[in-house]
């Protein structure tokens, strides 16, 4: 068990109004109590432990100064919001972040007022400010009041595009409102880009000697691929900013950089804004992640996301995997693939680790490409390389992808280039909630003309859906697969290019036909064991494909059973539609199939482990066994005998 830290300050703050008579001296150190809270909190929990350390000072001197929550914080992302929510009448709860029916690991809209808008995704807080700067001044109503709007953003998700197109609103609107740049010039990546170059120019120039000397280091600090764009980039701009900064040609009054663990800089400069702003104002502030917490500062992700740890010596407690992370297969087969096809390249947006692609960084750096937080720039770049020739890999989570769906449409599916998507966190993800989950990319994509879709039941398949799509030239290709481990089955040497639009049979059976879509299978299997020893044998199928469908197959099944039922991870419209209508266009119907689609419910599913999370969407084995009884009529059956 983890010591709870000795924090006879924090102990007195309730709500964010008790800050108000404490000295700055005492507000200094009720920062120093609030990093041991979180650091302390986060041990228990696990969840992003280095974003919510380097903005302690920066909460604490926001939430003394203003009023919230008729003022509104708006934290970009909220990976950074423990602090925040600690603050925020929240403490008692804190050691429940990211569990089932505990805080969420980000802003959440109805967890609380002090909380005016939900995040997850980044790049959103500018926008959403200027919302409430502008609602403020129409005479918008809401039930705490509207004052001043404050948007927290970081350096990596300033990288975005919609960070720049709500500023450039904003500076014609000439509202009053604040905007933070929280620079720690470490996205969950490496900084890549021209404004991360930018920034370290802008601090460059300042009078603190080891800004200074960390600015003139920062190209050498990014990976050897990104490492010339950066060089290029940072020559391009020092010219850019004639008669004031980037921020200032914007229309923001720019006042920085500032060091943002001083509360001695953090508290005047937010007091004089608070009183005299009367137009947009961009704060640059310059903050490490990880501060305060050695092992943090140490790793090379700042203690990005970390497991459950000993606070002491900062030893993550891993859970023993029983067999490879999808993730890891993907990344190891698209090597395979790589080095014998030098036409291969992979494109992520921000997540390098996350997806894997930092083996293939290492192995072919020229061919690698971290775009920064750009899914729209990142679809569309893979789309020319794929016109140029190459064969690129687009690598981004399902609902990351959400961010490039026109690009995916115009510019990949009309032009019917063959990008491949590798689709990650497919499905239920657990700790991160409904904001990270995976339930629409088979939905907006197998409506797509000419796009293949895939998704592997387990990571053999996985691997063979790999090959798959470093074969397939005739147009787009996309695989999804989910977080966490496989099944453990027996693997490949090697991937193997599966025929298109081909499923395959499991077992075979009578009655009831299961076909399944993804990594639903093991369930369908179990459930299937289960039905056995009540006498019904059913048929197991796996789709492999949603588009295009393996028509055969399909039609074989309703042909040749009374019942059949297709169980997928994903919303409505998605792999059972598509079955459905082409049952209805076959007239299957009319022949009396009973059909049943297994999808994820109309809801937005609450964090909580994934095994939780599909018992509450009714897709587990005990599920799948309830509807074949129900459509047969056994369930009633047994109810009476009961």
């Amino acid at each position: 068990m983890t010591d709870i830290p000795k924090t006879p300050l924090l102990d007195q703050i309730k709500r964010p109004a008790d800050l108000k008579g404490l000295s700055d001296a005492q507000l200094t150190q009720l920062a120093k109590e609030v990093r041991s809270e979180t650091i302390s909190a986060v041990s228990v929990t696990g969840g992003h432990l280095g974003a919510g350390l380097g903005v302690v000072e920066l909460t604490v001197a926001l939430h003394a100064v203003f009023d919230t929550p008729r003022d509104k914080i708006i934290w970009d992302v909220g990976h950074q919001c423990y602090p925040h929510k600690i603050l925020t009448e929240r403490r008692d709860r804190i050691r429940t972040l990211r569990m089932k029916d505990g805080l969420s690991g980000f802003t959440k809209r109805n967890e609380s007022a002090y909380d005016p808008f939900g995040a997850a995704h980044s790049s959103t807080s500018i926008s959403a400010a200027l919302g409430f700067a502008v609602a403020r001044d129409l005479g918008g109503v809401v039930p705490e009041g509207l004052g001043d709007a404050i948007a927290v953003i970081g350096d990596g998700a300033m990288s975005a595009g919609m960070a720049y197109e709500a500023m450039n609103n904003a500076g014609h609107l000439k509202k009053r409102m604040i905007v933070i740049l929280n620079d720690n010039e470490m996205s969950i990546a490496p900084p890549v880009g021209a404004m991360s170059s930018y920034l370290s120019r802008l601090y460059a120039e300042e009078p603190f000697q080891e800004l200074k000397a960390a600015a003139k280091g920062a190209v050498s600090l990014l990976p050897e691929p990104f490492r010339e764009g950066a060089r290029r980039a940072k020559d391009m701009l020092k010219g850019m900013a004639v008669g004031g900064t980037l921020f200032e040609q914007l229309g923001f009054s720019y006042i920085g950089p500032i060091d943002g663990h001083d509360m001695n800089q953090l508290l005047p400069l937010l007091r004089t804004v608070k009183h005299r702003a009367t137009g947009p104002i961009l704060i640059h502030v310059l903050t490490k992640k990880g501060k305060g917490y050695g092992p943090a500062e140490k790793a090379r992700d700042k203690g990005h996301g970390v497991s459950k740890f000993n606070v002491v010596t900062g030893e993550q407690k891993k859970t023993p995997s029983n067999a490879p992370s999808y993730t890891s297969v993907f990344a190891t087969s698209l090597l395979a693939e790589a080095a014998e096809d030098d036409k291969i390249c992979a494109v992520t947006a921000a997540m390098p680790d996350g997806t894997g692609l930092n083996l293939f960084a290492e192995r072919y750096p020229s061919r690698c490409f971290d775009v920064g937080i750009a899914e729209q720039h990142g679809v569309t770049f893979s789309a020319a390389l794929a016109a140029g020739g190459m064969k690129p890999f687009c690598a981004i989570y399902s609902t990351f992808l959400q961010r490039g769906y026109d690009q995916v449409v115009h510019d990949v599916a009309i032009q019917r280039l063959p990008v491949r998507f590798a689709i990650d966190r497919a499905g239920l993800v657990g700790a991160d909630g409904a904001t990270h989950a995976g339930a629409f990319d088979v939905a907006f994509l197998a409506n797509l003309p000419g796009f293949v879709v895939m998704a592997a039941a387990d990571e053999a398949e996985l691997k063979h859906m790999v090959a798959t799509a470093a074969a397939y030239n005739e147009g787009p290709i996309a695989f999804r697969f989910p977080r966490g481990e496989g099944n453990g089955v027996n693997m490949p040497e090697r991937g193997t290019p599966l025929e298109i639009g081909k499923g395959r049979i499991i077992q075979t059976g009578s009655r009831v036909a299961l076909l399944s879509f993804g990594t639903r299978l093991a369930e369908v299997e179990k459930a299937a064991e289960a039905l056995a020893a009540r006498g019904i044998m059913p048929t197991i199928a796996d789709a492999r494909f949603a588009k295009p469908l393996d028509r055969d197959m399909i039609l074989s099944l309703a042909a040749d059973h009374e019942v059949l039922i297709t169980i997928e991870e994903g919303a409505v419209g998605g792999f059972g539609s598509h079955v459905a209508q082409l049952l209805a266009d076959e007239g299957v119907f009319d022949r009396g199939l009973k059909y049943r689609s297994m999808v994820l419910p109309d809801i937005f599913i609450d964090q909580a482990n994934p095994a939780d999370m599909y018992a509450v969407a009714g897709m587990n084995a005990e599920h799948i066994e309830a509807k074949v009884l129900d459509v047969l009529g056994v369930a009633s059956i047994g109810a009476q005998r009961a």
